[in-house]
């Protein structure tokens, strides 16, 4: 049995650059499947999700959670966002809303 010994929030993209050290042949089924969904839907660099997950915290006053949520998905409009962040039941301004609309889209 695999103990525990941090757990951390990341992207798909950061997910992605972790299991390319791996050679395939090395990797369980789960982990060749999710290797498989990273490499189709990560959008950007694991530097750049790092970053914008970290300007999303601290500009946009989003938890850890939300920002890497949001840099997965990488909605493209105010709509899209909105459908997001409705979920998490919680009031978000629409000036922090088109804040993170700006960081999320520039980043693309």
């Amino acid at each position: 049995m695999t103990e525990i010994i941090k757990r951390e929030m990341v992207s798909l993209s950061e997910v992605k650059e972790t299991l390319e050290k791996r050679k395939p042949d090395e990797m369980d089924q789960i982990q060749r499947w999710t290797f498989d969904y990273v490499t189709k839907f990560s959008k950007i660099s694991p530097d750049a999700a790092k970053i914008l997950v970290n300007d999303l915290i601290r500009e946009c006053e989003f938890t850890e959670e939300e920002a890497v949520e949001l840099v997965n998905i990488m909605p493209k409009s105010l709509e899209e966002l909105r459908t997001f962040t409705f979920g998490w039941k919680k009031l978000i301004l629409t000036s922090t809303l088109e804040k993170a609309l700006a960081k999320l889209t520039s980043a693309n």
